[in-house]
Order: structure tokens, then C-alpha cells, then sequence
């Protein structure tokens, strides 16, 4: 059974940093590429990130390049998503997604 528990995330002032961690579970994860996705209050999924298997190869939307940053441990099971200079646009649920599934997201909210 595949499963995703996304954690990390909080309350953030504008132009400060959170980093997002999913543990994976339940399917062979080095072998797997995986996303980051998110969902703003009243809007549809947006595709944030993609990282290659191996982690050589990273993809971001066109607003988070040189903001966000993603990665994996391989030997941990586990993705990553460092946020910096965070903007209240950012505001939403992430969620790490694997061929359709994700987990049940966390929360990031960009407030003064």
C-alpha cells in the first residue's frame, strides 16, 4: 500500500523559509520520480516540482524557480521541499504526489 505523510509545515512571516519533508512508504521510492503539488484556499491542484529518481534531474514552476528547492534521501525514503523567501501567494496545502497518490498534505500559510 502506498503511503505519503507529508510534514513541516506552519504559520510564516512573508519572506521567511519552511522545509517539507514526505515519507514514503509502500513502493520501491529510488526508483520513482515524485512531484510536489499544491492547493490554494478555493483554487484547483498546481504542479510545484519534479524530481528524477536519482535526484539529478529537478523541474519547477515558472513561480517558484530560485525560491524553492527540491530533493530526496533516497536511503531514508524520503522528498523534500525547501521553501525560501516565501510569499502569501505561497499560502496553501502541499501535498507530495507519486502516480496519482498523495498524501493527506501540510499546511503552509504566508501572513504577517
Amino acid at each position: 500500500e502506498v503511503q505519503l505523510v507529508e510534514s513541516g509545515g506552519g504559520l510564516v512571516q512573508p519572506g521567511g523559509s519552511l522545509r517539507l519533508s514526505c515519507a514514503a512508504s509502500g513502493f520501491t521510492f529510488s526508483s520513482s520520480s515524485m512531484n510536489w503539488v499544491r492547493q490554494a484556499p478555493g483554487k484547483g491542484l498546481e504542479w510545484v516540482s519534479r524530481i528524477s529518481s536519482d535526484g539529478r534531474l529537478t523541474n519547477y514552476a515558472d513561480s517558484m524557480k530560485g525560491r524553492f528547492t527540491i530533493s530526496r534521501d533516497n536511503a531514508k525514503n524520503t522528498l523534500y521541499l525547501q521553501m525560501n523567501g516565501l510569499k502569501p501567494e505561497d499560502t496553501a496545502v502541499y501535498y507530495c504526489q507519486y502516480n496519482g497518490f498523495r498524501g493527506p498534505g501540510s499546511q503552509v500559510t504566508v501572513s504577517s
